[in-house]
């Protein structure tokens, strides 16, 4: 099981942990949500860590899951793009069998 993050994204978390002046990773989960069922949720961790969590690395940058959302987002790799004007995290999950028209909602 694993969460991964891509070059881009891990450059993109650690400076705006940078910038924050605080943090030692990012959390990623799911919630109901959306036309789909659930929506992807991000935050980032100061010093919070709940101890059931599972704790991934990529590029030196940490990702924590809780439990919960893990089954519905395992092997997924996240990205940060720029696409015209907009940018942000793009979720490559190879569980997601549907999303919602506005990108907002995924089911599996």
């Amino acid at each position: 099981m694993a969460i991964t993050l891509t070059e881009k994204a891990a450059k993109h978390i650690q400076q705006n942990i940078d910038k924050r002046g605080k943090g030692i990773g990012l959390r990623v989960g799911v919630r109901t949500s959306g036309c789909s069922g659930m929506a992807y949720k991000l935050e980032y961790v100061d010093d919070d860590i709940d101890p059931v969590d599972q704790v991934f690395e990529s590029f030196n940058v940490k990702v924590f899951v809780d439990p919960k959302s893990l089954p519905y987002i395992d092997g997924t790799e996240l990205d940060f793009v720029r696409e015209g004007l907009n940018e942000g995290f793009k979720f490559k999950n190879p569980k997601e069998k549907a999303s919602c028209g506005c990108g907002e909602s995924f089911s599996v």
